[in-house]
C-alpha cells in the first residue's frame, strides 16, 4: 500500500458518543502528516481529549475510522505513547528504570541496546546525573521529563499527550515547553498535545486545530509554522508575530464563548 506522508495520521468520519452523550456528533475528518505537532485547542470537556484517547486506542469510535499509515488503529502499542498531565512514574523504581521500563515488550532489542537507549533518552531530556535517583526526590517537571523519555525510549512513533505540563508552575512550564519542542525536533516525532491554553498551543504547535464545545467540530485549522517558523525560544513569546496570533486567537475563543 502507497501511503503518502501526509496521510500519515487519518481521522475519517469519527464520531464517539458515550450513551446518550454526543461527544463528536457530525463526522470528524483530520489528517495529520509524519512528524507534524499538531495542538488539539479547545474549552474543557469539548471533546479533544477523546479524540486523542480514540487515536491511542483507549477508547474506540462509535462510527469511522481512526489510520495510522493505512493501517486501521487497534488497541493500544508501542508506535503510541502516552503521556498525561498526572506523574505515572513508578515510586519503587529509580529514574533510569522508570525509563527502561517502557521497553519491558521489546524482544527485539538486546540488553545492550536498551541500557545504550536508556540512557540516550535521558541526556535527551537533561536527567542522566539522576538515573540512581528516585523520583520522590526530584521536581514535579523532572517527573514528567521521566515519562516523556520512558515513551520516547519504548520507539513510539507518535506521542499523544494530555495536557501534560498542566500541573506545572509558570516557570517549569516554560521550560518542558522549549524542551518538548527540541526533542520533537530532533527525534522526528508526531505528536498531538491536547491543551485548553492558547499561549501554550502558539508556542508549542506547528498547527492548532481549534475545536467548538461539545459536541465538538473543527472551527479552525491554523498553520503555526507559516507565521512563526519552526524554531521556538522563549525569546520568541515576546515578539509581534506571537502576540498578534495569540490575540486573534482568544479573540475567536470569545466569540464562540458568546455565540454558544
Amino acid at each position: 500500500m502507497n501511503i503518502r506522508t501526509t496521510d500519515y495520521l487519518v481521522f475519517d468520519g469519527v464520531t464517539k458518543r458515550f450513551g446518550e452523550l454526543p461527544v463528536v456528533d457530525a463526522p470528524f475528518h483530520l489528517t495529520i502528516p509524519r512528524n507534524q505537532f499538531v495542538v488539539f485547542l479547545g474549552p474543557s470537556g469539548c471533546g479533544k481529549t477523546t479524540l486523542m484517547r480514540m487515536s491511542g486506542g483507549l477508547d474506540t469510535p462509535s462510527t469511522g475510522e481512526i489510520r495510522l499509515e493505512g493501517e486501521p488503529v487497534g488497541k493500544p502499542d508501542q508506535r503510541r505513547g502516552m503521556v498525561f498531565q498526572s506523574y505515572s512514574s513508578f515510586p519503587w523504581l529509580t529514574v533510569g528504570q522508570n525509563v527502561a521500563f517502557g521497553m519491558r515488550y521489546r524482544p527485539d532489542l538486546s540488553s545492550k541496546e536498551k541500557r545504550r537507549r536508556t540512557e540516550h533518552y535521558l541526556r535527551l531530556v537533561g536527567l542522566h546525573e539522576f538515573a540512581d535517583t528516585y523520583p520522590n526526590r526530584i521536581s514535579g517537571g523532572m517527573r514528567q521529563r521521566v515519562a516523556i523519555a520512558r515513551t520516547l525510549a519504548a520507539g513510539s512513533e507518535v506521542l499523544l499527550m494530555d495536557e501534560p505540563f498542566g500541573a506545572l508552575d509558570a516557570q517549569r512550564r516554560e521550560q518542558l515547553q522549549v524542551e518538548l519542542r527540541r526533542i520533537q525536533s530532533e527525534e522526528s516525532r508526531t505528536v498531538i498535545f491536547v491543551t485548553h491554553d492558547v499561549e501554550e498551543a502558539v508556542f508549542l504547535a506547528d498547527r492548532i486545530i481549534m475545536f467548538s464545545p461539545r459536541p465538538t467540530r473543527i472551527i479552525a485549522d491554523i498553520d503555526v509554522t507559516a507565521e512563526l517558523g519552526a524554531t521556538r525560544t522563549l525569546a520568541l513569546r515576546d515578539s509581534d508575530t506571537f502576540f498578534h496570533m495569540k490575540t486573534k486567537i482568544i479573540q475567536a475563543v470569545r466569540e464562540m464563548e458568546v455565540a454558544v
